[in-house]
């Protein structure tokens, strides 16, 4: 492949990459994201970034923001935020440029981790679904 004339992806390529990763997912596990938006930044903010400890703003890959479906029933829904699935652009890349795994596999693979253990997957669960999903690409 030429790369000479090839533009990093951007926040909309990582977007679709993301979506069509979300759609080989098994229906069971998009049922339970369903009504999450999926958001591509090219990083963290400042205060997620505090809050969570990171040294760089390159540490976070993604983060689920929201209320899981363990905790959905005990909080009122009146004014409550969308669930947010955060896929954070350069950290990505630079996680691609560092490995030998395809961009798509490491967005599907962050998409599904931020996705499970919010929902009280374990890392069982998580590796059989983004099995399933590699076996449909």
């Amino acid at each position: 492949m030429d790369w000479t004339d090839l533009p990093a992806p951007d926040l909309a390529d990582i977007e679709r990459l993301a979506e069509e990763g979300f759609a080989r997912l098994p229906q069971e596990f998009r049922a339970l994201a369903a009504t999450a938006v999926i958001r591509v930044d090219d990083f963290p903010t400042e205060e997620v970034l505090a809050e969570l400890g990171a040294e760089s703003e390159f540490d976070l890959l993604g983060l689920f923001t929201g209320v899981g479906l363990a905790h959905a029933d005990a909080i009122p829904r009146t004014g409550q935020m969308p669930n947010v699935i955060h896929l954070y652009r350069r950290p990505i890349l630079d996680y691609w440029a560092e490995h030998e795994e395809k961009l798509g596999a490491i967005v599907t693979h962050v998409l599904v981790h931020e996705i499970g253990h919010h929902f009280g997957l374990s890392d069982e669960d998580i590796d059989a679904i983004e099995a399933a999903a590699a076996a449909e690409a």
